[in-house]
């Protein structure tokens, strides 16, 4: 079993955290390959990822919150569908609804989804350990530059975002994306315990 189907059992066993769901937040800087990791997380946890791209929108980059309550956790911790509106960056307004099931796991990933009002509602919270120079620049590569003035103007928003409200020392693991897989480093919130992601037995470090 590779560190990846044991983080996947490990959050598995953590104890529901809205309603019978166990959110795992998966934070970190703009480009620093966030949605990749989600997505194999969670094909080995058959679990939904809900992106937070879908949340926010042009004119409130990071005013998603109460979007992320009212539409997401309020029905899922009623164990209900729930049902948001994802945004349309290139139509500029939010499209019709999406469900999203209260599966036993479910990921949120994007810059900010360990913010403070949304850690109670958290099973874990998963820091992608890359700088943000780094970050930045492969996002600006990813999308090219016709959107460049969007990158101008998203980091000054990202940065001033993390400096009020930042998740990297409430995380669980810090998750490091390498040419042979992922590394898993213990977060600033590691305790002792049968359920926490990185284990005496990985030890520090493990790849996959």
């Amino acid at each position: 079993m590779d560190s990846l189907d044991r983080a996947a059992d490990a959050l598995r066993r953590r104890p529901p955290t809205c309603g019978p769901v166990r959110l795992v937040a998966v934070d970190g800087h703009a480009g620093s390959g966030k949605s990749t990791f989600a997505a194999r997380l969670g094909a080995r946890l058959a679990a939904p990822v809900l992106h937070l791209d879908d949340l926010a929108c042009h004119e409130e980059l990071f005013e998603w919150t109460e979007r992320m309550r009212t539409q997401v956790i309020a029905p899922l911790a009623r164990g209900e569908v729930a049902r948001y509106h994802p945004y349309d960056w290139n139509l500029r307004s939010f499209g019709p609804p999406r469900e999203l099931l209260p599966t036993p796991v479910v990921l949120v990933e994007g810059v900010g989804a360990g913010r403070r009002a949304l850690r109670p509602y958290l099973a874990a919270l998963l820091w992608m350990e890359r700088g943000p120079e780094e970050s930045w620049a492969r996002g600006r590569h990813r999308d090219g530059p016709a959107q460049s003035a969007f990158w101008d103007g998203w980091t000054v928003a990202e940065t001033r975002h993390f400096a009020a409200d930042p998740s990297r020392p409430f995380a669980d693991a810090l998750v490091r994306e390498c040419p042979e897989g992922y590394e898993w480093l213990p977060g600033p919130q590691v305790t002792a315990g049968p359920n926490q992601i990185i284990t005496d037995r990985d030890g520090a470090r493990h790849m996959i």
